[in-house]
């Protein structure tokens, strides 16, 4: 037999070694929930909104990560000191309004990666701590405080059957999610 057979085309041999027929009628009828071609459970949630690329030589760092919490106020949380995302900023803000959360990427040269999700913004002067987590299931109430317990609640956070997970972005303002229990 020769090395390179010729008789049969490899996608042809394949099938027929996979129990594929090509170009016959299916002998059974897909599973359930597999009707349509390349549908294969459940889509993830997004992660982001927007996601981009723009050219920014000025800055001269691998990654950044800050929070527009205006077109004019940026929080800068990972990257050098005193940098100007303001050039990220702007590539986010042709699709996506503030407040958002983003992370950049240097991918080669001058060239950036800008990946960004609106948050939810919320002011909760006088508030101790960095993380909580309030939680109100019939009733009761959990309140979590950078991971410890606490007494108290937080009016603004509270929703019957959901739980509240918030952190400091700079001074009073939190970046707040609530979901359902």
């Amino acid at each position: 037999m020769s090395l390179f057979r010729r008789g049969e085309p490899l996608h042809v041999r394949l099938a027929r070694e996979g129990g594929i027929g090509l170009g016959e009628p299916a002998q059974d009828p897909p599973p359930r929930g597999w009707e349509i071609d390349g549908v294969h459970g459940s889509a993830r949630p997004r992660r982001w909104d927007v996601v981009t690329t723009v050219d920014v030589p000025e800055l001269d760092a691998g990654h950044a990560t800050f929070v527009a919490l205006s077109r004019d106020e940026r929080v800068a949380e990972e990257g050098p000191p005193g940098a100007d995302v303001g050039p990220l900023a702007a590539a986010v803000e042709r699709e996506l309004d503030p407040p958002y959360r983003a992370e950049a990427v240097r991918r080669h040269g001058t060239l950036w990666a800008v990946a960004a999700r609106s948050i939810t913004v919320v002011a909760l002067p006088g508030v101790a701590g960095h993380e909580l987590e309030l939680s109100v299931r019939d009733g009761a109430r959990s309140l979590l405080v950078d991971g410890e317990p606490s007494f108290g609640s937080i009016p603004a956070l509270e929703r019957p059957d959901h739980v509240a997970r918030a952190r400091r972005i700079a001074g009073d303002r939190w970046e707040v999610r609530i979901d359902p229990l």
